[in-house]
């Protein structure tokens, strides 16, 4: 598995604006219907990524657990189908179904929501104030597929927790790191 790290992005930038279709419901989502009061998190994901397969159950607990308290949560797909046909939105449905995704699960067909949310990995993370800034942008967590840690969401947790506790989210953040992108071939 190709190992990529997210890029570096400046915090306070403002979340990019994206209208995409829900692979579950087949309903068009944007930025306003997912955002939450306090915060957003974005998530590029995927259905064929080991390090995304090693953290779904999470994600799921980390939404369920902070939907309740003010927080917005998406995930979006943008890799290339054709290359990557495990990852075609019929696929991201019974993917969503399968680990009870309570979020929508978005294909970016275009792939310009990720170019414009200057996403590399999956899985790749943002969280969003409840101004739609950048305050947070790297790993879910220490764990690794095989690397021994316990899968436990903390570094999003600890940026949660501190947007809830009016408190600065720390400004040393560790990238996430995963499967690049499957980027569509240049024409």
């Amino acid at each position: 598995m190709a190992r990529t790290y997210s890029i570096d992005i400046d915090l306070g930038t403002k979340a990019p604006e994206f209208e995409l279709r829900d692979s579950v419901t087949n309903n068009l989502v944007n930025l306003y219907d997912v955002k939450g009061e306090k915060g957003t998190v974005v998530m590029f994901i995927c259905n064929h990524c080991p390090f995304v397969k090693h953290v779904n159950d999470e994600i799921v607990r980390l939404a369920n657990d902070y939907r309740v308290l003010g927080f917005g949560f998406v995930a979006i797909s943008s890799n290339d189908v054709e290359n990557y046909p495990e990852d075609h939105p019929k696929l991201m449905h019974e993917n969503a179904r399968k680990h009870n995704f309570t979020f929508p699960y978005l294909y970016d067909e275009t792939q310009e929501v990720a170019k414009a949310y200057q996403a590399a990995c999956t899985p790749d993370f943002y969280v969003f104030d409840g101004e739609l800034k950048l305050v947070y942008h790297g790993q879910l967590d220490d764990s690794r597929p095989q690397n021994g840690i316990p899968v436990t969401g903390r570094s999003i947790r600890e940026a949660l927790d501190a947007i809830l506790n009016n408190r600065k989210v720390a400004e040393i953040q560790k990238p996430s790191l995963g499967c690049g992108i499957k980027w569509k071939p240049e024409d």
